[in-house]
């Protein structure tokens, strides 16, 4: 590598941060991401995530059902400029029912911002996911929202976190006030108050007025009781909160801590400006010839999400490409791990949510978008030089069963092509019965609301109506020898036994009091509710 091509690679390299938020379905999330590409100069006027008449649609939200519902189905990929930095910004669905692409997109990310309602603190799906991040070992920001509206207070918000998760809380900044009290934040590096005057919807950048925290003047700004009980508090958090550790913060074991109101826009500018500062940078990714760092010279990366019909009028599917290594060039030609195919990209694409723009160079910790012919799958490496696979990612197991059934025999093509691509794209799982004679493919999602999305996407992008008859299982388990490892086992019972779309055996059964009296007859069948990786490396 050259010395040129080595200084330009750190200097990349350093100037770009990458995250995912994580949420609980109506914590605030899309209404965070617009806020945050406000004041990163991305977009001038914040959406409303309310259906408004009068306003636009959230820039994340682009799929037709996510407009017509105002929930995030689908991962959306924003990268935009902030002082002297890129930021990937990996905008996650919050609703369980698509926690499964959440999975995947946080495969592709190096720091994760918990989001919490500051009413309701710690939910079920914030939760999962947390456990999610925990196990990539991803640093962990936390977003107190809502503090405009009533709330908990944050010393107990915080000692939720550090019981519940595990996680030492460092407080970047506290709230003065809470619900029609709140009034600000106290920034706790610079020992500044920065007041906020509420904008119209929060659809400008927030006015922000700072005051020194040892200014006279800051008690006339506020009622006495507010600054007493502000000083009292800030007395108590002074004394029982960590000193900040970055290693801590980075290794996933501390969380630095904001308060604020994305919707008011309260705080959100103080987040962005430290997590900046603290969150890490792209890091190695462990692959088949070991751990490659972003400064490697050799240009890699995997592929996490696949999307069709982002453009409805081209008909088109997108690779959604993590860059792990290297420097990525436009026309380049790179070598497809799992075929062994060489594959040119000459129409790479900057993405921000649906809107594309084609890009001539990108560095580790960036997204790219590939048009997608069939020839990628989710958990994909393409490189160039001597060959390398990154680890894959692996499906988890769904909970909902049905076939998919098409009434109208002339959409035959558009039903097989409809349900080919989304199975492609990661939006739901899809089975087939082992009996041959049973050749209508079965859905298997984690929730209800995933079917809704698949019938609806056939329906409005390929115009074929269809019909679900649901089945009675909720546990789905794949065997870990494959078919070989199932026929030694012989005629079983309370099961039935499918195929995945890689043709290997899954095994579904009504309850989970079934499956495990199967894994007590049968304790040298061994099953797994995870599939197997089928490209890349084995964890």
């Amino acid at each position: 590598m050259t010395t040129e091509l080595l200084a330009e690679l750190i200097d990349a390299v350093e100037c770009r941060r990458n995250f995912a938020i994580i949420s609980h379905p109506d914590a605030g999330k899309t209404t965070l991401t617009e806020k945050l590409l406000l004041y990163g100069g991305a977009i001038h006027e914040a959406g409303s995530v309310k259906a408004r008449r009068d306003q636009r649609n959230a820039t994340s939200d682009w799929m037709e059902m996510e407009k017509q519902r105002g929930i995030s189905i689908t991962s959306t990929v924003l990268q935009f400029s902030y002082k002297d930095f890129m930021i990937n910004l990996l905008d996650t669905p919050g609703h369980q029912d698509f926690s499964e692409d959440t999975y995947r997109t946080l495969a592709a990310a190096d720091n994760a911002v918990m989001l919490i309602d500051a009413a309701k603190g710690l939910e079920p799906q914030t939760r999962k996911l947390f456990e999610v991040c925990k196990l990539r070992g991803l640093p962990i920001f936390t977003f107190a929202n809502k503090m405009d509206r009533p709330c908990r207070s944050p010393l107990d918000l915080m000692d939720e976190i550090e019981q519940e998760l595990g996680l030492q809380v460092y407080l970047v900044n506290y709230p003065i006030g809470g619900g029609d009290r709140f009034k600000g934040v106290f920034d706790r590096a610079t020992r500044q108050v920065h007041l906020f005057e509420r904008s119209i919807h929060g659809s400008k950048a927030a006015k922000d007025n700072i005051i020194d925290v040892d200014d006279p003047r800051l008690e006339a700004l506020l009622e006495p009781d507010l600054y007493a009980e502000f000083c009292e508090e800030l007395e108590l958090v002074e004394g029982v909160c960590p000193a900040l550790d970055l290693e801590a913060v980075h290794a996933g074991k501390m969380t630095p801590m904001f308060f604020g109101s994305a919707m008011t826009n309260f705080g959100v500018e103080l987040f962005l400006n430290s997590f900046l500062d603290y969150g890490l940078k792209p890091t190695p990714h462990n692959s088949s010839q070991g751990e490659i760092a972003p400064t490697h010279p050799e240009f890699s990366g995997f592929v996490f999400k696949l999307q069709a019909n982002m453009d409805p009028r081209h008909r088109d599917r997108v690779a959604f490409v993590r860059v792990c290594s290297g420097k990525f060039e436009k026309d380049m030609a790179v070598s497809h791990a799992r075929t062994g195919k060489t594959v040119r990209l000459s129409r790479p694409q900057k993405l921000f949510a649906q809107d594309r723009e084609v890009i001539d160079i990108a560095y580790p910790g960036d997204v790219i978008g590939l048009n997608n012919p069939g020839m990628f799958a989710i958990g994909d490496t393409i490189y160039l030089g001597s060959k390398l696979e990154y680890e894959g990612i692996p499906c988890f197991s769904p909970e909902l069963f049905a076939f998919l059934r098409n009434p109208n025999p002339s959409k035959f093509k558009q039903f097989n092509k409809g349900v080919s691509e989304l199975q492609e794209e990661g939006a739901v799982q899809i089975m087939y019965s082992a009996d041959e004679a049973k050749r209508d493919p079965i859905l298997a999602a984690v929730g209800q609301l995933q079917m809704e999305v698949v019938q609806f996407r056939l329906q409005n992008e390929y115009g074929v109506e269809t019909q679900l008859d649901w089945l009675p299982y909720t546990v789905a388990r794949w065997v870990d020898g494959g078919w070989e490892a199932l026929d030694k086992v012989g005629r079983i019972f309370n099961t039935v036994v499918v195929k995945d779309m890689w043709g290997r055996p899954v095994l579904l059964f009504k309850n989970i009091w079934n499956f495990q009296q199967l894994q007590g007859d049968h304790p040298e069948l061994e099953l797994s509710a995870i599939a197997p990786l089928t490209t890349g490396i084995e964890k």
